[in-house]
């Protein structure tokens, strides 16, 4: 197996043993975000407004200080090839009454893992990973992400990934004892979900010896947006003025998912704000049926850009 095989399989955070609630996860998400590399501390701060704003949903004071308390006193355990390590994320968490922000300061101990899982992850990924509703979809997609320039998963024991999901505990007790539920409940809503609300379009398969499941595989593949993220949650180099970095990569997918190759009308789109924007729009409506073009919706893009000429309708003899 190659090196680059054996670090996907074990590298920190992501593949870690750990059980978060959808909460927890947003929380995670958001502040593995926020992490600067060039910041001399280790305490960063939440804006829960920002956190509202991109996956449209109300974080409650009450709750929240639930979710850190517990996120706070539970371990992290990574394997490695010297054992097993068990961290814990906070040193200290910080509510600013009044302003809406969380204060957290993290462990140093778990930063350097908290950094490799961000830099498994673009600003598009991770808010794409926020508008998940499943705490299961939110662990399938950190898993799928981490392969997607491969097609597919590694093939995982059945057993071993239910207990990354936090489905079954050290002692073997498992929370969906039916195959029909863990499928039900867990793998077809998060297939569901990544496929509808990330840049990734997953499937699954469950592979069986004599009468019982033992592995599972999960295909990957790249696809445009339907809804591109409303902003980035980093702040990224942009070539071109007024474009975020999140939008004029959903648009070069959708210009390939299109089938729009040509160099000199690529180059033109992409350098253009506008027509970005144009795209992203374009696509999202084609996708929710506004626009109707089953026969050649990439030459009614360029028509909606200006680039080529409507064709004339045809006048009856």
């Amino acid at each position: 197996m190659s090196k680059e095989l054996e670090i996907r399989q074990h590298n920190a955070l992501t593949n870690a043993r750990y059980d978060y609630t959808e909460l927890q996860l947003d929380l995670l998400f958001f502040m593995v975000s926020r992490l600067r590399k060039d910041q001399k501390t280790v305490t960063y701060e939440l804006p829960i407004k920002e956190l509202s704003t991109l996956t449209g949903k109300q974080y409650h004071l009450p709750y929240l200080r639930q979710a850190t308390a517990d996120m706070g006193s539970r371990v992290f355990e990574i394997e490695d090839k010297t054992g097993y390590r068990q961290m814990w994320m906070f040193q200290s968490v910080h509510y600013l009454l009044g302003q809406g922000i969380i204060e957290v300061k993290l462990s140093e101990a778990v930063l350097p893992y908290l950094f490799d899982l961000k830099d498994n992850f673009t600003s598009y990924t991770l808010a794409a990973a926020l508008r998940l509703s499943s705490k299961y979809a939110k662990r399938i997609y950190q898993y799928c992400s981490q392969w997607k320039d491969l097609g597919e998963t590694r093939r995982y024991d059945l057993q071993e990934f239910k207990k990354m999901l936090g489905l079954l505990d050290e002692k073997g007790n498992e929370k969906m004892l039916r195959i029909s539920d863990f499928r039900e409940c867990v793998l077809d809503v998060s297939v569901k979900q990544i496929n509808e609300h990330t840049e990734l379009h997953i499937s699954y398969k469950l592979e069986k010896r004599v009468r019982t499941y033992t592995h599972i595989i999960f295909t990957v593949k790249p696809q445009a947006l339907a809804e591109t993220i409303p902003f980035d949650l980093v702040a990224t180099a942009q070539d071109v003025p007024g474009i975020q970095q999140s939008h004029l990569d959903n648009a070069a997918r959708i210009l390939d998912e299109l089938r729009i190759t040509d160099p000199k009308h690529r180059a033109t789109i992409l350098a253009s704000a506008a027509h970005v924007a144009e795209v992203n729009r374009y696509n999202h409506d084609l996708k929710t049926d506004k626009v109707k073009a089953t026969r050649n919706p990439g030459g009614l893009l360029l028509v909606r850009l200006g680039l080529v000429a409507a064709k004339p309708a045809k006048t009856p003899a």
